[in-house]
């Protein structure tokens, strides 16, 4: 995929990670049910997911 826009390149890269937040988001539930993790893992899972977001993607953005 060729991106010539800037504006565009920042619409591709919010449509991953929502892309990404769904696959993963899935995957923690599957795990919840079929493991039976405590609810508090899954949280931490969440928070160093959406710490990672930050660090990592965000600056890409800008």
């Amino acid at each position: 995929m060729i991106i010539h826009n800037g504006i565009m390149n920042s619409y591709v890269m919010v449509t991953f990670v929502c892309l990404g937040v769904l696959v993963i988001g899935g995957l923690l539930i599957a795990m919840r049910l079929r493991h039976k993790y405590h609810p508090n893992l899954i949280g931490a899972l969440i928070g160093g997911l959406l710490c990672f977001l930050l660090l990592e993607a965000l600056p890409a953005l800008t």
